[in-house]
């Protein structure tokens, strides 16, 4: 594999999970502190759990990824789903923040000389793009799931973060209305 598609790829998704993680942050800065541990029904997840669960897969999925196998022996996947030990909005966030770090630094790296190496989750072995892109979209998922609880929980106080409703004609038409061009959708976000 060459290095410009290595480069590209590591490029792409690291541009993607900083959107994601953006959607997050902005997401969260909207509630409350009640409104960040607050769930809408007994089977469901407040904001501050997901996060809780995000930061824990990706404390276990990337520390030493490439020596030891993604889902650590020290992880404790059904105490992410309880906030036994979080109560506050700065222990949510700093250990969001923990796990992006931890993410961030392993796709840093990723590079031509290991990029076919194996890695392994649950002791299956994923190449490199399969083990990222399994990641980007488990991430996205609980992003999702994040924007829709804090888009429920603010309602009416709700600060869009892609385009507002009633908005896409507008947005469209800036949008063509300049040249074609190599850009990330997410340069102007």
């Amino acid at each position: 594999m060459n290095n410009t598609y290595i480069e590209n790829y590591i490029s792409s998704v690291t541009r993607q999970f900083t959107y994601y993680k953006s959607l997050g942050d902005k997401a969260m800065e909207q509630l409350t502190d009640e409104q960040l541990f607050k769930t809408v029904n007994e089977e469901s997840n407040s904001v501050a759990i997901v996060a809780k669960h995000m930061a824990g897969n990706m404390l276990s999925r990337w520390t030493d990824f490439w020596t030891t196998d993604g889902e650590k022996e020290w992880r404790n996947r059904d105490l992410e789903f309880e906030l036994d030990d979080f109560s506050t909005r700065s222990q949510v966030v700093d250990y969001w923040d923990k796990g992006w770090a931890c993410l961030f630094e392993a796709i840093e790296s990723i590079s031509e000389e290991n990029f076919d190496q194996l890695v392994y989750i649950r002791n299956m072995g994923h190449t490199i793009p399969d083990a990222v892109n399994r990641q980007l979209c488990h991430y996205s998922y609980h992003v999702g799931q994040i924007v829709f609880l804090a888009k429920m929980l603010k309602n009416d106080q709700w600060k869009s973060l892609s385009i507002p409703k009633g908005k896409s004609s507008e947005y469209n038409k800036e949008k063509f209305g300049k040249e074609k061009r190599k850009e990330h959708f997410t340069n102007d976000l």
